[in-house]
């Protein structure tokens, strides 16, 4: 009687173990990395012209204003004189800014009731501005309803 033939068995290509990353994905991870850091030395000394900077423009509209959080939600809007302009319970995208700009000030220790500079520009740009910290936020580019609710804040008396 014949004996059947011993079958050899191969090692699985694909690990059995579901947290194992194959080496060929962690080489290509590595050298997508390395080959960023070289784009971004080349352009740092190349003394490449800066993109995606705004053109400077004329100032049309400006407002000056106190932005105070209450809540995750709720913000007063108040002008330089202490008088409330906009009590906002469910205030979104202005409150969405008021935190941003709490967090830059506390970040730098500074007093959180300072004004910040609604800036409406020649060239349709929108911004909020802190001259204590240096923080700006670009309003028009988070969409035409987060703009317009600061563009009433400028129409607003």
């Amino acid at each position: 009687m014949t004996q059947p033939p011993d079958i050899i068995h191969k090692p699985a290509l694909r690990s059995q173990n579901p947290d194992y990353i194959p080496v060929e994905l962690l080489r290509a991870m590595l050298l997508m990395v390395v080959c960023s850091i070289a784009v971004v030395g080349a352009a740092v000394t190349s003394g490449r012209e800066k993109a995606a900077i705004p053109e400077a423009a004329a100032v049309v509209r400006e407002k000056w204003i106190i932005l105070e959080g209450l809540s995750a939600q709720a913000v007063i809007v108040r002008n330089t004189d202490g008088s409330v302009l906009l009590d906002l319970p469910h205030g979104g995208f202005v409150t969405v800014i008021q935190s941003g700009i709490f967090t830059e000030r506390r970040k730098h220790g500074v007093d959180q009731t300072l004004p910040v500079r609604i800036v409406e520009y020649a060239n349709r740009r929108l911004v909020a501005e802190d001259p204590e910290t240096g923080w700006s936020a670009e309003l028009y580019a988070f969409g035409g309803d987060n703009k317009a609710a600061f563009e009433r804040l400028l129409d607003t008396k």
